[in-house]
């Protein structure tokens, strides 16, 4: 997940609209009582997920360390009861045992190769992940993850990573690349060379009001869906931090981001809308990156207990 802050307003969604607002129907938790909430969630989570991103790195690791095989195993039995899907950011650094113990488990598998601004490191993950799909452990290749956002790449350096992942693996996995909602509309060469439209939706990230986030993120959402032009649309990162600063009206804290995950999860129920859950666990890392809220987006925290 990026630290988004966007200011351009040119692709910003008035989530204050009234349209937006009648269009809201999330729980009303009024005259929810803890306890209610409490069970909810639990109904939820039983009811199970249609995704979840792996949360990899425990407490003092990072980005950069090797992370063993037994490590992701205890982490991806603990989440697998609750979970269709999985995906992964990175096909090296320990990154590669994620697909591969997902299958054990029967847990299907989105599975991202980390594009950054380093060449050598860029090959060795698409290498990675032209290994991994064809040994049969990817169902949906994801080449880069907010590369246009962070301006890692160039469009033309990102096709060429595309159609080679495509011209490598079999053909009956679908090939795309995950970014901002925003960016399919106006990078269209790259909305046009993704089998799948992989977008990442953050109301938090965006100033949205917890009352309005639904809302907000159905709009993010269907402005995706415009510019798929017919393909289909899965939510790759969504989620709601329970601890941390506020960013303009998002304001973090357990009760919203068990709202959040509540009406994410339904509306995804309810709608057919495919969604991987930012995120299984807190990783403390992130607080460099994002500030002391980067630590909180997991459903389990830091110590692998859930939170609710």
């Amino acid at each position: 997940m990026s630290f988004r802050r966007k200011e351009d307003a040119h692709y910003q969604i008035n989530f204050d609209s009234a349209n937006e607002i009648n269009n809201y129907n999330g729980i009303d938790y009024t005259n929810k009582s803890q306890e209610e909430l409490d069970n909810l969630f639990e109904e939820v989570l039983k009811t199970g997920m249609h995704g979840l991103c792996f949360s990899l790195y425990e407490d003092g690791q990072k980005p950069g360390d090797i992370i063993s095989e037994e490590q992701v195993r205890r982490r991806m039995k603990i989440i697998a009861p609750y979970t269709k899907w999985v995906r992964s950011f990175s096909c090296t650094e320990g990154n590669e045992f994620i697909p591969v113990i997902a299958k054990e488990y029967g847990i299907k598998t989105l599975v991202g190769a980390w594009l950054g601004d380093d060449p050598e490191v860029n090959e060795k993950e698409i290498e990675g992940l032209i290994k991994l799909s064809n040994e049969g452990y990817v169902d949906i290749a994801a080449v880069g993850n907010e590369v246009m956002y962070r301006k890692d790449l160039t469009e033309d350096e990102l096709l060429e990573f595309i159609n080679k992942v495509r011209n490598a693996i079999p053909s009956t996995i679908p090939v795309s690349y995950v970014d901002a909602y925003y960016e399919f509309t106006i990078k269209p060469r790259i909305t046009a060379a993704c089998d799948v439209i992989l977008t990442n939706c953050y109301p938090y990230w965006e100033g949205c009001n917890f009352e309005y986030s639904l809302g907000h993120m159905k709009q993010m959402y269907h402005q995706a869906l415009q510019a798929a032009n017919g393909k289909k649309v899965i939510i790759t990162e969504t989620g709601w931090p329970s601890k941390g600063e506020s960013f303009k009206d998002s304001h973090p804290s357990q009760e919203n981001a068990l709202k959040y995950f509540l009406n994410t999860q339904l509306w995804s129920q309810q709608e057919a809308i495919e969604i991987f859950y930012f995120s299984s666990f807190d990783e403390s890392w992130k607080v460099g990156a994002e500030g002391e809220v980067g630590a909180y987006w997991g459903i389990w925290d830091k110590h692998e207990k859930l939170k609710y």
